[in-house]
């Protein structure tokens, strides 16, 4: 199962996810976010870091042109929209880079009929939960809402996901929804503070995930 760590915010943290085999590391470019990266990296820290891990870039309602500048002065290998972006927005940096379109699901949503138009606009979704703002909100959504769903899109599986959940992931795992589960997304419930990880948690998290 891949995993990405969300909030990254020191470059020695990430070289040791890479260590880890991590496979990606999300960068919040949300200046309204705790976990705001350029209030500890410029962008040509970020750049420099390299490994077999790929970097993520998280943005809400950014301009297009200024998501793919950062693309360029970062060396993002995938971008992940959590705003409101529209599908034509989405198709437009899609044309540059991969791009990761979230949806915060709350109980009463259907979830076939939030995603059905942006089937052409992104490569990738993520399911997180519905919070009052933007971002992470570290509460789980009712998983079991996927359940029978044919997403037919790879996916990313987030909200609240806890050292603790391992077994109910393997669990998952088994579910016909989850033949298009292609990572999970981990942060605050991996924290010390906000974007600093507590790196012992991530590594028995990952043995625990293979079992």
């Amino acid at each position: 199962m891949r995993v990405k760590v969300c909030g990254m915010t020191k470059p020695e943290q990430v070289h040791t996810l890479d260590e880890m085999g991590v496979e990606f590391a999300g960068f919040i470019f949300y200046p309204k976010s705790q976990r705001y990266v350029f209030k500890t990296m410029p962008a040509t820290e970020i750049k420099k870091i390299k490994g077999k891990i790929n970097k993520v870039g998280v943005f809400v309602n950014a301009d297009p042109d200024e998501v793919l500048k950062t693309v360029d002065d970062c060396g993002l290998y995938l971008v992940q929209l959590h705003g409101d972006e529209s599908p034509r927005v989405c198709e437009k940096i899609a044309s540059y880079v991969s791009v990761i379109k979230v949806f915060r699901i709350s109980e009463d949503d259907n979830i076939e009929w939030k995603i059905r138009e942006y089937y052409d606009a992104a490569d990738m979704f993520l399911f997180d939960t519905e919070g009052a703002g933007y971002g992470g909100t570290g509460k789980k959504f009712n998983w079991q809402m996927l359940k029978g769903l044919n997403i037919r899109k790879p996916f990313f599986l987030s909200g609240g996901i806890s050292p603790d959940d391992a077994a109910n992931l393997r669990a998952f795992q088994q579910e016909a929804v989850a033949k298009d589960l292609f990572a999970l997304d981990i942060n605050s419930k991996f924290e010390i503070m906000p974007g600093v990880k507590d790196m012992c948690l991530v590594q028995n998290f990952l043995t625990q995930l293979k079992g």
